[in-house]
């Protein structure tokens, strides 16, 4: 992942994990996404859920 004005991006491209995510959350199913995003690939999304799946694991400790 790299990032994109401080968000986190798909392999240095300008599309951003929170773009495929909210996608995906609408019901935008992967073929849909991959149309649409010519150069993004199934293991590319599959990435962004990984990433999302470790960042909900994350625990933050409140002061």
């Amino acid at each position: 992942m790299g990032n994109f004005g401080g968000k986190p991006c798909v392999r240095n491209m300008r599309i951003r994990v929170s773009d495929i995510l909210q996608m995906l959350g609408e019901g935008v199913s992967q073929e849909e996404i991959l149309q649409d995003f010519p150069n993004l690939e199934l293991l590319d999304i599959q990435a962004c859920l990984k990433y999302k799946a470790r960042r909900a694991n994350v625990e933050r400790l409140v002061a």
